[in-house]
């Protein structure tokens, strides 16, 4: 066998035994000399340590990334044997029931008397167990869900969560089901009317449930790869300087869970209400409780220009706190309300994600003064 030959082929085995074998450190070394002397080849050698330590970096990365992979098989969906998944299902929905009952409850008596005649008591229903379902079965596609934790990893330094998970197409949320939209509104399935807008509609999945019910759909979103999708589904985008100046009103304004997410709230509100045709015209408002304001500027956090503080510490408090101070002075009136879960798609951690919902039906009040 020729001396190069025969030198490559060493110098081949040096990562393997390097590793495995203590002792052919000297070895390795002896061989990294001879390559080097030998001109025709032009192999530069890693002396052994930064060997083992490039293998032993590369090996803890492969092996953290296994055990993120593998996490989820230590749940229920992914045991073998039926008599211990039947089991274990059976325990995770009893938990689940009950867990989902919370979502909904509400004390009418702790509410003030003003919200407690317009209180609508909501269950969970079958819209919203499609949406369960449906992000049960998502986060269970594990070389997905690696894909989605990969890429959003990578991308959070330079865009919003919310634009990962539109060129993601994951992250759909789920305010309400058609059922409880028309129960909330006091509206029957065949009711029309002529204009909706959807501010932040996000992918447009909240959007689709309302928007059976309107001749023209109208839409705002910041988010770039979000105004994609909306644009898919053939919806009217505006801009969020000009939905106010578009030339008409419209039956029915949504806001949901965007009033803790804007720098100016109460302008915002005032803009809906002179936007609503008058006196049929309804704002659909969502609200995260407790009330927590933060703006997300360039995947960062911070606190809005104009601050709304809501006093109380449970939800029926805080809900009235809103109704009698922040939406009186914004020129609104309560009509419904009700308790129901902001749903979100989970991840290869979480089935689904879960906030706690205030949702109200608001007209403008008699009082113009606003």
């Amino acid at each position: 066998m020729p001396c190069c030959r025969r030198v490559a082929l060493q110098l081949a085995a040096i990562p393997f035994f390097s590793i495995i074998i203590p002792n052919v450190t000297s070895q390795c070394c002896h061989l990294a000399r001879t390559a080097a002397a030998v001109r025709p080849l032009s192999i530069n050698v890693m002396c052994p340590l930064q060997l083992r330590t490039l293998v032993f970096g590369a090996w803890l990365l492969g092996y953290v990334a296994f055990l993120l992979a593998i996490r989820r098989m230590w749940t229920g969906k992914y045991v073998r044997s039926p008599l211990v998944r039947s089991l274990f299902m059976n325990m995770v929905s009893e938990n689940d029931a009950a867990e989902t009952q919370e979502w909904y409850q509400c004390g009418p008596e702790l509410l003030g008397e003003s919200v407690r005649p317009v209180f609508v008591q909501s269950h969970l229903d079958s819209g919203t167990k499609a949406f369960l379902k449906r992000s049960v079965e998502k986060s269970g596609w594990l070389f997905t869900q690696l894909y989605h934790s990969f890429a959003s990893t990578v991308l959070s330094p330079l865009v919003s969560r919310t634009s990962i998970n539109g060129f993601l197409g994951r992250g759909s949320m789920f305010v309400f089901s058609e059922e409880q939209f028309q129960r909330l509104l006091g509206i029957s399935p065949d009711w029309r009317a002529d204009r909706l807008l959807d501010l932040g509609a996000g992918d447009g999945g909240v959007t689709e449930v309302m928007g059976a019910h309107f001749r023209d759909v109208y839409a705002t979103e910041v988010s770039l790869p979000m105004r994609w999708h909306l644009q898919r589904r053939n919806y009217k985008l505006l801009g969020i300087d000009e939905w106010q100046q578009a030339g008409f009103q419209y039956d029915v304004v949504s806001c949901l869970n965007l009033l803790d997410r804007c720098d100016d709230p109460l302008h915002l509100l005032r803009d809906i209400r002179q936007s609503l045709v008058p006196n049929t015209g309804r704002l659909i408002l969502a609200a995260v409780l407790p009330f927590q304001p933060y703006v997300e500027v360039g995947g960062r956090w911070q606190r809005p220009k104009e601050h709304i503080k809501v006093k109380g510490k449970t939800w029926e408090e805080q809900v009235t706190n809103l109704s009698n101070e922040v939406f009186q002075r914004a020129g609104f009136e309560v009509q419904a309300v009700t308790r129901l879960p902001y749903l979100c798609e989970g991840d290869m951690y979480n089935d689904y994600y879960v906030l706690d919902d205030a949702v109200f039906v608001l007209k403008a009040s008699e009082d113009n003064s606003a």
